[in-house]
């Protein structure tokens, strides 16, 4: 691949992840009344995350109980809101030790 194609690719990957945060900061300069649309702005980038992730957790360890067992523990210490380094290191472990015994 050539020089001048990978910095029209960068160029191109820049201008569209850019326009998606200019075009609301330009399109709604005032204040966003509707608490519909205030609370679909606030919730998106959760979804977006959840939406991203979730599948790769069933695929990121070497089985898939591993992977369920990881994912339960995590939800179950988030309901209890217990911290992020508590969940994550917690699921991590959970995932360890059921691979060793499988």
């Amino acid at each position: 691949m050539s020089m001048t194609r990978v910095l029209i690719c960068i160029a191109l990957m820049c201008l569209v992840t850019y326009i998606p945060r200019v075009i609301p900061v330009t399109l709604f300069r005032k204040q966003i009344r509707s608490r519909y649309i205030r609370s679909f702005l606030n919730y998106t980038p959760y979804a977006v995350l959840g939406a991203l992730t979730f599948p790769d957790i069933f695929t990121s360890s070497g089985h898939l109980a591993s992977a369920i067992g990881g994912t339960a523990v995590a939800v179950l210490l988030g309901f209890w809101r217990r911290s992020l380094v508590e969940v994550a290191c917690a699921a991590i472990l959970t995932v360890f030790v059921i691979e060793l015994f499988i």
